[in-house]
């Protein structure tokens, strides 16, 4: 009788791929970009806007260039004559963007690289310090062997 070996079923391969560290990791950062959208978001159209709108229009999407002819602009926004440029738009990408890599740099990468490293410093310190003491502790042990063979060295002479 040949026994067969058991197939894991599609519910418990299922189950080992997502408790993959990866699968919970991708959906974490998912999650939080998600919610992290919306703060960037709130800091562009609360504060980036009205200091553009400062020198001009708090929407940056109404920027545009004419590069060629004069430029039609329907009632829908699409132009109907001449090729126009919306740099406005580009621009406002630009800075949401810059916004989003300065805010994740310092408030996330940057303090857990300082924070990791003063593990790793305390990691090297505490690995420093059992050296020295096995150091030490090997230093004693060969003092102590070497004054037991000069003892039996000098209980010889005497015999």
């Amino acid at each position: 009788m040949v026994s067969e070996k058991k197939k894991p079923s599609v519910w418990e391969g299922f189950k080992a791929f997502l408790m993959r560290g990866n699968v919970v990791d991708l959906a974490v950062a998912v999650v939080i970009g998600a919610a992290f959208t919306n703060i960037v978001n709130s800091v562009v159209k609360g504060v980036i806007n009205p200091l553009v709108g400062a020198f001009g229009t708090k929407n940056l999407d109404s920027y545009t260039s004419c590069l060629k002819g004069p430029c039609v602009v329907a009632e829908d926004g699409t132009v109907t004559e001449g090729i126009q440029i919306a740099w406005g738009s580009v621009l406002g990408a630009t800075l949401s963007f810059v916004i989003t890599a300065a805010v994740v740099y310092f408030l996330m990468v940057l303090p857990m690289a300082k924070y990791l490293a003063r593990v790793e410093a305390r990691r090297k310190a505490k690995e420093g310090t059992h050296e020295l003491i096995e150091v030490t502790e090997l230093e004693v042990l060969k003092e102590i062997r070497d004054a037991l063979v000069a003892q039996r060295g000098s209980g010889h002479d005497r015999e």
